[in-house]
């Protein structure tokens, strides 16, 4: 399968860079509990000094959010909501390992991560505004029609994962306890976009192979490299592709 960003939502945000992760053999046993909490360290730490609203990585997510006609105080991004329930709560929910890893490295670089089952998606999976006929599901099972213009992930069969780009994932796609292949992508929009990215794939790719010993691939992509295939059976997991390439 491949993943991107349309070409459309690439050119209204030239500064988007994304990461993604793939891994296969992920189970809902592993023990995460120490490395979850250093990355919640480094999170409050960071809250320490200001609420979530100050951080550049939260309030370039807001500027986009206000462009989108999205008032940035009603619908936040998953990384600013998990770093304002971390500062009000003190702690996260714990939901399934990987999910409490991801949540857990996207509250210290404040920059929101999807973690996908990839046996629920199907065929290639794209970053695009909605037409508005997509299908998407809710983690109570309702289904919902993204508004057309609303940036989601959609897959080939029209089935959309996310409403309102990185504000609320599907129940669709979302990791569960029989979750194996799993696709973790992480979206920035502020100046060190590149290079913070670079050091969260870095870190997700640490920590997802020591903690389930499963062979992963990664890509940090850009409009130079905007595409990622990861392959889902046989062979290399996944690798970058730029324009053209096939």
């Amino acid at each position: 399968m491949r993943f991107e960003h349309s070409a459309q939502l690439r050119a209204a945000y030239p500064d988007l860079v994304a990461g993604v992760v793939h891994a296969t053999g992920i189970t809902a046993t592993a023990d995460v509990a120490r490395r979850t909490a250093g990355y919640l360290a480094v999170a409050r730490s960071r809250l320490a000094g200001g609420p979530e609203s100050g951080f550049p990585e939260i309030q370039a997510w807001r500027r986009a959010y206000a462009a989108m006609g999205l008032p940035p105080t009603r619908y936040r991004c998953a990384a600013e909501a998990l770093l304002r329930r971390l500062r009000l709560d003190g702690e996260l929910p714990r939901l399934h390992p990987l999910v409490d890893l991801c949540n857990a490295v996207s509250a210290a670089y404040a920059i929101p991560i999807a973690a996908l089952d990839l046996d629920r998606i199907d065929g290639d999976l794209v970053v695009r505004p909605a037409h508005g006929d997509e299908e998407y599901q809710t983690f109570a099972g309702d289904t919902e029609h993204p508004d057309p213009g609303e940036v989601t992930f959609v897959d080939t069969a029209g089935r959309a994962h996310a409403r309102r780009w990185t504000n609320r994932q599907s129940g669709w796609s979302a990791v569960r306890a029989d979750t194996s292949s799993v696709l973790i992508v992480a979206e920035a929009l502020h100046a060190e976009a590149e290079p913070t990215l670079t050091r969260l794939v870095a870190a997700l790719v640490s920590e997802v192979t020591d903690g389930w010993s499963t062979p992963t691939a990664s890509a940090v992509l850009t409009a130079a490299a905007p595409r990622f295939t990861a392959t889902t059976s046989g062979g290399d997991l996944g690798q970058a592709v730029s324009p053209g390439t096939r």
